[in-house]
């Protein structure tokens, strides 16, 4: 279900005239997000949650019009996901973090002229840069995994979808762009089977600035 759910996302993207006219930006993001995981170390068992990881996040972005009120959006992000893991009988903390480089392209729906109300939607791919086991106090097959040694082998790509809105403003070619967006992960970095399900959740609040570099003469 999940991966026709994603197929269907990237055939609806895909279909949207992006390229006929419009006009494009590019500029940077920045902000800070919260990541956090649910998972069950064995079948029938009740998902038990994580405390999340608080990171900032940046991102390169492309922003192209396809028309008055719809685009597309193309990141290039890095961003920190993991978990914080911490047990009332055993005295400590697990800590994990993942860093990834993340790429959201995504569909953007305008609503506004000067001032704007936005809804940005689509899949998102990542490669796991690096995985670092920040605290370790405690061990068992009823605690996540760590995933910071070679032995760990944690699964190098990410996918997933992104959805958010927010609110921006235009300045002459200048955009400055405030978002509040939440991404479902359905890949998992566990490739050992230590764990019987995870899932990854992650919400971004950031500032987007960008600058139009290109505008074709068909655009009223």
């Amino acid at each position: 279900m999940q991966k026709l759910i994603f197929t269907i996302s990237i055939i609806a993207l895909l279909s949207l005239p992006i390229l006929v006219n419009g006009q494009t930006s590019f500029g940077i993001r920045g902000g800070y997000s919260v990541s956090s995981m649910s998972y069950r170390y064995s079948a029938g068992r009740p998902a038990v949650r994580t405390g999340g990881i608080s990171a900032p996040t940046f991102a390169f972005v492309m922003e192209h019009f396809a028309g008055k009120n719809a685009g597309i959006q193309i990141e290039i992000q890095y961003l920190t996901l993991g978990y914080i893991q911490t047990d009332t009988l055993l005295v400590g903390t697990n800590q994990t973090e993942l860093n990834y480089l993340k790429m959201p392209v995504l569909s953007n729906f305008y609503a506004g002229k000067g001032g704007r109300f936005h809804i940005k939607i689509g899949p998102h791919f990542g490669y796991l840069l690096n995985a670092t086991d920040v605290q370790r106090d405690f061990e068992g097959p009823l605690f996540l995994p760590t995933y910071g040694t070679p032995e760990d082998n944690p699964r190098k790509f990410m996918y997933g979808l992104t959805a958010g809105a927010g609110l921006s403003k235009l300045f002459g070619k200048s955009t400055l762009e405030a978002d509040l967006r939440f991404s479902y992960e359905f890949g998992r970095p566990e490739t050992l089977d230590r764990i019987f399900d995870m899932n990854s959740t992650n919400i971004e609040l950031t500032l987007t600035y960008l600058f139009r570099v290109a505008k074709l003469k068909t655009q009223k």
